[in-house]
């Protein structure tokens, strides 16, 4: 029994090591997920522009608004898709 145990341990701490990320792939998460913080606040920055520039609350946005909320949903796309680029390069490292 006590072997058993032990073996188990052993097979738990030589997953959880396997598992574990190089400080190479770290420093590469870290700087996807600021690419992704960095465009997630500058697409809410221009939504919030968006906001400003329909001043009738007729519950219509008026074309600019909308263009402009357009323009901030690819820059949030395009942050994202590049943070999961870096992400997956990431992973390679292994």
């Amino acid at each position: 029994m006590k072997k058993s145990i032990m073996i188990l341990a052993a097979s738990l701490s030589l997953a959880t090591l396997g598992a574990c990320d190089s400080g190479a792939e770290n420093a590469q998460e870290n700087q996807a997920d600021a690419v992704r913080d960095s465009t997630e606040a500058q697409a809410d920055a221009m939504e919030d522009k968006a906001d400003t520039m329909d001043t009738k609350v007729d519950g219509v946005d008026s074309a600019a608004e909308n263009n402009m909320e357009d323009k901030a949903q690819v820059v949030r796309e395009q942050g994202e898709a590049k943070a999961d680029a870096m992400e997956d390069n990431a992973d390679k490292m292994n």
